[in-house]
């Protein structure tokens, strides 16, 4: 959620492309407050009031793709967090189609998972999904 206000963008970008767009619920608390990221009992009381985890994996059921905004990190090309690979191996799991914005970095402890699941790279190009 450190990227709140680009995945908003990006949202607006696919929405003019044609696409419905389901992002989290909480999503406007970090791009109005970035500093929540930072306050681990003020962003765990806000996942919980939202019931983030629940809301989102429903969403991914109900969707068709999923795209992951994984932008770099503290130094680490196409970064993915926790969340984030949640929310791929539901995907996966539900045979949704899977997009990341950006390459990941081969050398992090998650790649070869990543790989084996093959999402679609469209290197910043929201054009490309389908």
């Amino acid at each position: 959620m450190i990227f709140a206000k680009e995945q908003l963008e990006i949202k607006d970008r696919l929405e003019k492309l044609g696409h419905d767009v389901l992002v989290t619920d909480d999503i406007g608390n970090y791009v109005d407050r970035p500093t929540v990221k930072q306050d681990f009992t003020e962003e765990l009381r806000l996942s919980r009031e939202y019931d983030i985890m629940r809301t989102f994996f429903n969403k991914i059921e109900k969707s068709d793709a999923l795209l992951i905004c994984n932008f770099p990190r503290d130094g680490v090309a196409g970064y993915l967090g926790v969340s984030a690979l949640m929310e791929i191996g539901l995907a996966y799991y539900l045979r949704k189609k899977i997009y990341l914005l950006f390459e990941i970095d081969g050398a992090r402890g998650y790649a070869l998972e990543v790989a084996i699941i093959n999402p679609t790279i469209i290197n910043g190009d929201v054009s490309r999904i389908i």
